[in-house]
């Protein structure tokens, strides 16, 4: 059964407080309230998630945060008598309750404000009463109020409001001239006919209907709003513009890129075929035209090092049990798309001498806890036997668990995880010892084993924060692939040049996305702290299309359609550009009205290799600033999914090597 009160406590913790939230009022009031009483039954699931959710009437529960931000903001005292325009759900109604004497809260929708009504009831809050009606009038017969909050977003002020606020009583209200963008303002009333106006900030509210607010079905080309140069035109203007990934010029990617040392390239999702084909094209140039010389990629060691072998014409550790990138999802690597990149690597190398030129292939991941275990056996095996009866011995707690190692956090409920945790470090510690030792004879092999064995114990450690409430697994993961990026550019030389291919949500800096409120930071974060301007980090987006995903974890592949995207998306956004597929850049150069106005925070998708259209905006999408997640963005308006490779449509071991089918 779900524990909704410690995810109360975790949305308090990492939502409001590590934003800077601190009202006692407030935050002890959100505490207090079931947010899951709230939310339609289908969603219940998704109640304490950092985002907005729909309800009835295609109406949304406003974000956590910005319920808390917006009643923060009213500055309350326990005797207020408060008016809401925007009932929804009830949710916000609630929350004022907790706090102050009395609350009227109107919604224009019947259905919403009956069900709200009835749910305010059953909880208990009899301080709050709720009106049918059209909210941009207010309440006349109820006024003056000392605070007026209103959770939807108008092109003005209504007076109406304004009028029926108190002296020294307070109104927070989105207001904007687009219908889905607005400021925050807090507007005091300090006289009869004074007021005085702040502007908090940014939002995103679904629109303000009413006779003082925007018509029904009043479109964005028909309101106020000044003639102007739209978002969209602005972005095709700054964009560069191409048919298809094998005509796109790269030049002046290249020279935005210029001399940096590390290139990180996102992903949408796990399975769309344009991403991983266009990171090819541009991996391609910076090896050929800039002396890039890794590729490292969200994939695991063992499995990468097959490739890796595959484009070196070497041999892979034939004691290696575990076919490669036959762990769930299989089809994220083991596709038509890298298949053909593997082969241009191997054609390259062939005309390189095998020193720094030469192109590595890299796996940055965790998950492959039995096949490295395996790995780092067979190579002491081989140099050291008795040390590798010592590292058996002492992988020993780990081997019941390794091929399903989830199941290996449930040790801590036996403490058992304390003594894996010190022997497989032991293990890790032997072998750094004796590195001098053992690469003597074979630094590829002895750097392959350190880390194979590097990822057993991070991956230990990863399993079992996930059974930890306090700890955060994102952070194990990403902190790991970094180290291992690391590894890779120390081992390859100081002359060294990365590409890292992983998708958006670790390659975009975290600072950037509403995942730095949660205390989660990732790669492309941990990359600009200590690289700064030598890495050049990219983002790739898409509006609908075909992708390759499964419906849960361990499924089996399907292709599913992309919904389009949401309208307050930078995918829908990019979708409204004229031209179907741009690069844009988000650094250098930009149009500064381009990049201001692209500073305000949207919502952006992230599909993984899960994909369920049926709740995409609680699943799939999340807040974030794009001109500062990243310094290009790549845009396919439409995209397929991959051609995952099987034994159907393999003719041969040549030409699905290396692969293993």
């Amino acid at each position: 059964m779900t524990n909704f009160a410690e995810l109360r406590r975790q949305m308090i913790e990492h939502q409001m407080i590590a934003r800077g939230l601190r009202d006692e009022a407030v935050l002890n009031a959100m505490s207090a309230v079931p947010r899951e009483a709230f939310v339609p039954s289908e969603l219940v699931e998704f109640a304490y998630n950092d985002a907005p959710l729909p309800i009835a009437a295609r109406q949304t529960i406003s974000q956590p945060y910005i319920v808390a931000l917006m009643t923060s903001a009213l500055q309350l005292k326990s005797t207020d008598r408060v008016l809401e325009v925007g009932t929804g759900s009830g949710y916000a109604a609630a929350i004022l309750a907790q706090i102050v004497g009395q609350v009227f809260t109107i919604e224009r929708h019947k259905i919403l404000a009956d069900s709200a009504r009835d749910r305010l009831q059953e909880l208990g809050f009899d301080n709050v009463e709720v009106l049918f009606g059209d909210g941009t009038r207010g309440w006349p017969s109820q006024a003056p109020f000392d605070a007026v909050v209103v959770a939807a977003g108008g092109p003005d002020v209504p007076e109406a409001l304004l009028e029926q606020l108190a002296i020294g009583g307070r109104l927070v209200i989105p207001i904007g001239s687009e219908m889905h963008r607005q400021s925050l303002l807090r507007i005091r009333r300090v006289s009869e006919d004074d007021y005085q106006q702040e502007d908090l900030g940014g939002v995103h509210f679904v629109p303000l209907i009413g006779t003082s607010g925007w018509q029904e079905e009043r479109s964005r080309q028909s309101t106020k709003e000044p003639v102007t140069v739209t978002l969209a035109e602005l972005i095709y203007q700054s964009s560069e513009h191409f048919g298809s990934i094998k005509e796109v010029n790269l030049d002046k990617l290249l020279k935005r890129i210029g001399n940096s040392r590390l290139v990180l390239m996102g992903e949408a999702s796990h399975g769309s075929a344009e991403f991983y084909e266009m990171r090819a094209r541009i991996s391609q140039e910076l090896i050929e035209k800039k002396g890039f010389n890794i590729i490292a990629v969200e994939a695991d060691w063992p499995d990468a090092n097959y490739i890796n072998h595959y484009i070196h014409n070497t041999s892979p550790d034939p004691l290696l049990e575990t076919a490669p990138f036959s762990r769930f999802p299989t089809w994220m690597w083991a596709n038509k798309s890298v298949l053909k990149l593997t082969h241009w690597l191997r054609d390259y190398n062939l005309t390189v001498a095998e020193n720094n030129h030469s192109v590595g292939f890299y796996g940055l991941d965790l998950y492959s806890l039995n096949s490295s275990i395996e790995a780092v056996l067979n190579y002491l095996e081989s140099v050291d036997p008795e040390t590798a009866e010592l590292a058996r011995v002492r992988y020993g707690c780990l081997t019941p668990w390794a091929k399903d190692p989830a199941v290996y956090g449930q040790l801590m409920l036996t403490k058992q995880y304390k003594k894996c945790e010190k022997d497989v470090l032991a293990t890790l510690r032997d072998l750094l010892k004796a590195r001098l030792n053992y690469a003597h004879a074979d630094g590829q092999r002895y750097f392959d084993a350190e880390q194979n064995a590097r990822l057993v114990t991070n991956a230990e450690r990863y399993y079992r924060t996930l059974y930890y409430a306090e700890q955060n697994s994102w952070n194990q993961r990403d902190q790991h692939m970094f180290d291992t990026l690391q590894s890779i550019l120390s081992f390859r030389g100081k002359n060294s040049k990365a590409i890292v291919w992983a998708h958006n949500s670790h390659v975009g800096d975290a600072r950037s996305t509403q995942m730095s409120a949660r205390g989660e930071f990732n790669i492309g974060q941990l990359v600009r702290e200590h690289y700064r301007r030598s890495a050049y980090l990219i983002g790739f987006g898409t509006d609908h299309g075909t992708v390759a995903a499964a419906s849960e974890w361990g499924g089996p592949m399907e292709v599913k359609q992309v919904q389009p995207a949401h309208i307050d998306s930078y995918e829908r956004l990019c979708h409204n550009v004229a031209t179907d597929n741009f690069l844009l850049p988000l650094t250098k150069p930009i149009k500064p009205a381009l990049r201001k106005r692209l500073l305000a925070e949207r919502l952006e998708r992230a599909i993984g290799v899960i994909y369920r259209p049926e709740s995409e905006l609680q699943s799939h999408y999340f807040y974030a600033c794009l001109p500062q997640q990243f310094d290009e963005y790549i845009w396919f308006d439409e995209t397929r999914a991959v051609e995952p490779l099987n034994r159907e449509t393999s003719k041969g071991v040549l030409e699905t090597f290396p692969f293993g089918f």
